[in-house]
C-alpha cells in the first residue's frame, strides 16, 4: 500500500492515472492532455480490513458486464452475457449458441443495465451476479467461480425488463419490471387505446438453485413504466419497491406528457402474500412462450429448453399484494436503508429527496390511509407514509446508496454531483462535484444490510473535455472517492466501457477463495471430450468430419489432416489437456467464419468450418501458451468435392487413416 495522496478537482488523464497507480509520482503540477492537474506525491488508500474490491460493471449498449479492481480501476475481465464474443468463441460455439436464444430466435445483442449480486441474510456472498437484458427481456446468472454465463431466462409478458434483477436478501427471487408498457397478452391495438389496452408486469423469478431460474408469478398492474426496484431486507423483509413513471399512460411526446403530475408513485409488493395467493389458487395461468437456458458445466454445453405458461396474479384478486405509494416526481431510484425501515426514492424532477417509513406505511395501510384505488391497488396518504423530505438536496437526484454508518449518498445527474445527508435527521452534510452529469453511483455493499463503507463509485456520463477526444462519440469515466472521514475525497478517474448504468461491488477476498482455476479433466463429460493424446482421431459421417483433437504445450494431436473435400462441414472438437491454471489455448482455421476459439484447461469446445474451395489451411494456437507458442499448428488439405483422397490424420510419424 502506497503513502497518501490528495487529488484536487482538475482534468486528470489517463496517463496520470496510470502514472500514479505504478507509484511513479508525477510533480507537483504536472500538464496533461487536456489542462492542468495538481496532485500530490503518492496514491492514497485508506486503511481498514478490506483493501481490495471487485467492481461489477453492467455493459450497457455492449450486453456485457466489465469487471474492475478497486482502489487501482484496472479493467481485469469482461464477462459475455447476452453478446458473442470473438475471443472465446462465446454465441458462435455450438456449445454455446443455446444461451441466446429467445421466442424471438437467436438474438445475440442486448443492452445492460443493472448487475445485481446474490445475498444471504441481506449481505453479498460472492456466489453469483445477475444482470438484466432491456431489448429482449431477459435475466442471466453469471457464476462468480468462473466469471462466465451460466444461465439466461427470458421474461414473457415483458417490454423493456429495466426494473430488474434486484434481489431478495435470501436469494430467493430476483425481480423484473417493465419499463413499457404493451397490451398483454400481445395484440393488434391502436397505440391511442394505451390506457384501455396496455400494461405491465413486476415478475418474481426463482433465483437461489442455479439451472432452475423459472417465472414463479407475476402481478399484472397499470400501465406505467416502471424504472428501478430494491427488495426490503429486516423489518421489510417480505416486500419488494418498484418506482413507476408516466402515471399520466402518455404514449407520445414522454418528456412533456409524462411528466405532469407533481407525484408518480412506488409501488409496494408483498411478495409474502402473493405467494399465499399462489398457493389458494388466486391466479390466472396464461399462455405464455419464452426461452429457459442453462450452462452444464460437465458437459461442457449449453441447453435450451421452452416454457409455456406462466402464473398471473391480479391484484384485485389478491388482496393486500400490492399498495401505491406516491413519491414525487418522475422518480428513477428506489432505495431501502440497511436497517429495512427507510425507502428513499429518487425524482428526477424532484426539489426534495422523499424518505418514506415502513413501519409508517404499515400503520397507513392497517387504518386504510387511502388517498384513491387504481386497478384494485390502493393508493396510500403520501403525509401519512413519508418520514422526510431532505430540503433542497441537489438537481435531478437519481440513486441512492448506503455506508453503513447512517448516512445515504445520492446521485445527482443534473447538478453533477453527489450529495451525503443522514436519512434520519433529513440533514445533508456533505456535497462533491463530480464530473460530468453523475447517473448511477456505487458503495460496496450499499444496497445490502451490512455495506462495507470505504469507497464510492460515481459512473458519469459526459466526459468532454476529460481525456483525449476519439472522435465524435467519448466514452464514458468513473470517479472513485474515500467515504471514511466526514468528507469525500476524490482520489481517482478512470476511464470506462460504455455505457455503465449501474454497478455492484463486494470484497476480493470473498470472491477468491472460491475461484475455479481449471475444470478437471476427469469430470469432462462433452460427448466429443477426448482426454488423452492416443484418443484423437478424425472421423467421417457423410458430408459432416468430426476432428477429435487434442492441445497442450505446444501442439495440437493431430496437426495434419487430409482427405476433407469442399461441401463437407467439418467440426474442431478441441480439448485442453492442461490441468494447470491460467493456461487456455486458442484455435482458428483460415477461412473459418465464426470466431476463434479460446479453450481453458480441460474444458471442450467446438469450432465448425465449412472450406469452399480446395487448398492447404493452416489452423494454429491463437492465444500465447509458450515460448513455442508460434509453433503451435498445423494444416488441413482440402480436396475437391467428389474425389477420393483418403481421410488420414497424423502428428510427427504417428499415421492414422479412415
Amino acid at each position: 500500500m502506497l503513502g497518501k495522496k490528495k487529488l484536487l478537482v482538475g482534468g486528470l488523464s489517463a496517463l496520470v492515472v496510470g502514472a500514479l497507480l505504478a507509484g511513479c509520482p508525477p510533480k507537483k503540477e504536472l500538464k496533461t492532455e487536456v489542462g492542468t492537474a495538481e496532485v500530490a506525491q503518492k496514491v492514497y488508500v485508506p486503511p481498514g480490513k478490506y483493501d481490495e474490491f471487485y467492481a461489477f460493471l453492467s455493459g450497457g449498449f455492449s450486453g456485457q458486464v466489465s469487471v474492475y479492481g478497486l482502489p487501482s480501476g484496472r479493467l481485469i475481465k469482461i464477462i459475455k452475457v447476452f453478446s458473442q464474443d470473438p475471443e472465446t468463441g462465446y454465441g458462435y460455439t455450438p456449445e454455446t449458441k443455446p444461451m441466446l436464444m429467445t421466442s424471438h430466435g437467436f438474438i445475440p445483442w442486448d443492452d445492460t443495465h443493472h448487475p445485481e449480486l446474490s445475498q444471504t441474510d441481506g449481505v453479498p456472498d460472492g456466489r453469483w451476479l445477475f444482470i438484466n437484458a432491456n431489448n429482449v427481456p431477459r435475466i442471466a446468472r453469471i457464476d462468480l467461480s468462473t466469471f462466465e454465463t451460466t444461465e439466461i431466462i427470458e421474461i414473457p409478458n415483458s417490454a423493456g425488463n429495466h426494473a430488474s434483477p434486484f434481489i431478495t436478501p435470501d436469494s430467493k427471487y430476483v425481480t423484473a419490471a417493465t419499463r413499457f408498457s404493451v397490451p398483454i397478452p400481445q395484440k393488434d391495438v391502436p397505440i391511442s387505446s394505451y390506457a384501455e389496452n396496455f400494461k405491465g408486469t413486476l415478475s418474481f423469478i426463482k433465483a437461489n438453485e442455479p439451472g432452475k431460474m423459472d417465472v414463479a408469478f407475476q402481478i399484472l398492474v397499470p400501465g406505467y413504466d416502471y424504472d428501478l426496484a430494491h427488495c426490503g431486507k429486516g423489518p421489510s423483509y417480505g416486500w419488494c419497491f418498484f418506482t413507476s413513471y408516466n402515471t399520466e399512460q402518455a404514449y407520445t411526446l414522454l418528456e412533456i406528457n409524462a411528466s405532469k403530475n407533481d407525484k408518480d408513485y412506488i409501488a409496494a409488493v408483498n411478495w409474502k402474500r402473493a405467494e399465499e395467493c399462489i398457493a389458494q389458487g388466486k391466479y390466472q395461468e396464461i399462455p405464455a412462450t419464452y426461452y429457459h437456458n442453462y450452462y452444464d458445466e460437465k458437459k461442457h454445453m449449453a441447453f435450451s429448453e421452452v416454457k409455456k405458461s406462466v402464473k398471473v396474479i391480479i391484484p384485485k384478486d389478491c388482496p393486500g399484494v400490492m399498495y401505491y405509494l406516491p413519491t414525487p416526481k418522475s422518480p428513477h431510484g428506489v432505495d431501502v436503508s440497511p436497517d429495512g425501515e427507510y425507502i428513499i426514492g429518487g425524482g428526477k424532477l424532484a426539489t426534495v429527496i422523499p424518505i418514506h417509513s415502513f413501519s409508517k406505511m404499515l400503520k397507513a395501510i392497517e387504518q386504510k390511509a387511502f388517498e384513491k384505488e387504481v386497478d384494485g391497488i390502493p393508493v396510500l396518504k403520501y403525509d401519512a407514509v413519508l418520514h422526510c423530505e431532505v430540503p433542497k438536496p441537489c438537481l435531478g437526484p437519481l440513486h441512492t446508496e448506503f455506508d453503513g454508518k447512517g448516512f445515504a449518498y445520492t446521485s445527482c445527474f443534473v447538478s453533477s454531483e453527489v450529495v451525503k445527508y443522514d436519512y434520519k435527521q433529513c440533514k445533508v452534510v456533505d456535497r462533491a462535484p463530480t464530473y460530468y452529469s453523475i447517473g448511477h453511483l456505487m458503495i460496496p455493499g450499499g444496497d445490502s444490510a451490512k455495506p462495507w463503507g470505504k469507497y464510492l463509485l460515481a459512473m458519469n456520463k459526459i466526459t468532454k473535455d476529460r481525456y483525449l477526444p476519439t472522435g465524435p462519440e467519448l466514452f464514458q469515466s468513473a470517479q472513485l472517492y474515500d467515504i471514511t472521514g466526514e468528507k469525500m475525497q476524490l482520489l481517482l478517474d478512470f476511464a470506462t466501457i460504455g455505457e455503465p448504468h449501474y454497478a455492484q461491488g463486494i470484497p476480493a477476498d470473498i470472491i477468491m477463495k472460491n475461484v475455479k482455476k481449471i475444470y478437471p479433466l476427469a469430470e469432462n463429460e462433452h460427448p466429443y471430450a477426448v482426454k488423452a493424446e492416443k484418443d484423437a482421431r478424425v472421423e467421417r459421417k457423410g458430408n459432416e468430419v468430426h476432428v477429435y483433437m487434442t492441445m497442450i504445450r505446444s501442439h495440437f494431436v493431430p496437426d495434419n489432416i487430409e482427405g476433407i473435400k469442399v461441401g463437407d462441414t467439418v467440426y474442431f472438437h478441441l480439448t485442453n489437456l492442461e490441468q494447470d491454471w491460467d493456461i487456455p489455448h486458442g484455435f482458428a482455421v483460415k477461412g473459418s467464419e465464426d470466431a476463434e476459439i479460446l479453450v481453458m484447461p480441460g474444458e471442450t469446445k467446438t469450432l465448425v468450418w465449412k472450406p469452399k474451395a480446395p487448398g492447404v489451411y493452416p489452423f494454429y494456437c491463437t492465444d500465447f501458451c509458450s515460448a513455442l507458442h508460434q509453433e503451435m499448428q498445423g494444416y488441413v488439405r482440402v480436396s475437391p468435392a467428389g474425389s477420393n483422397v483418403p481421410l488420414k490424420y497424423y502428428t510427427g510419424t504417428s499415421t492414422a487413416q479412415k
